[in-house]
């Protein structure tokens, strides 16, 4: 919901809990799965707290973990029959291929958009279109970069299946890489998701590819930049 305009001649308020306020605004929450990885480290600072090396490299440390596992609030578009960016990160291919087979989805290439994330890229995963969930498949697999060609056939993936209210069938596969070692996705079948949710996560350095139905208008670009739940990289038939 956007925030009502302040009115001409208000006072600005100075109070601690404004400013808390506005800390809050600007730093993002920490998704969940990231919390152990910020705590052993702050304890381990606690713990050397008089040996300034340890106490300095365990803070920095637990300051790269905060921003690696940061889930910032995003406001997804309200247009109607569109599809959002499943995750932040660049446009690696806009092309058609053929879908995971454990999705059944058939042998026909549909359109595709597959994002790769850096480290640096915020790594939670979002649900590219409202839709209930028909389909969680796991399927083991190699580690290799995720921005090569073939990493959605040989790589370690998760595969989810969405059906919208309109009746299109859409997959979003989130795909570890060169150094991700474990995919989260909350997600299981029978859920409901809205456009934008966040479902999953993966560290550290990945791709997602989303697969649209034929006649699929792809709107994305390659070498284009994506925010996750809020740029809108498909038009669905």
């Amino acid at each position: 919901m956007a925030r009502k305009p302040t009115p001409p001649g208000t006072p600005q308020p100075t109070s601690v809990g404004h400013i808390v306020d506005l800390v809050r605004g600007a730093v993002p929450p920490l998704h969940p799965a990231g919390l152990p990885f910020v705590l052993a480290p702050l304890g381990v600072a606690l713990v050397g707290r008089k040996r300034k090396w340890v106490r300095r490299g365990a803070l920095t440390s637990a300051a790269a973990c905060a921003a690696f596992f940061r889930h910032p609030h995003r406001v997804p578009p309200n247009r109607v029959g569109v599809a959002v960016a499943p995750a932040d990160g660049e446009v690696a291919l806009v092309d058609s291929a053929v879908p995971p087979s454990e999705l059944d989805m058939g042998s026909e290439p549909l359109p595709r958009v597959s994002i790769f994330l850096s480290v640096l890229d915020v790594h939670v995963q979002r649900s590219p279109v409202a839709g209930e969930v028909k389909k969680v498949v796991h399927q083991a697999g190699r580690f290799l970069s995720a921005d090569l060609a073939d990493a959605s056939e040989v790589n370690e993936r998760n595969s989810m299946l969405l059906h919208t209210a309109e009746g299109h069938d859409v997959a979003v596969v989130q795909i570890a890489g060169l150094l991700a070692r474990r995919i989260v996705c909350d997600a299981t079948v029978g859920d409901t998701l809205p456009i934008g949710d966040t479902y999953g996560l993966i560290r550290f350095g990945s791709r997602v590819d989303t697969y649209f139905p034929a006649g699929t208008t792809l709107l994305a670009e390659r070498g284009q930049r994506t925010i996750g739940a809020e740029t809108v990289i498909a038009q669905l038939p």
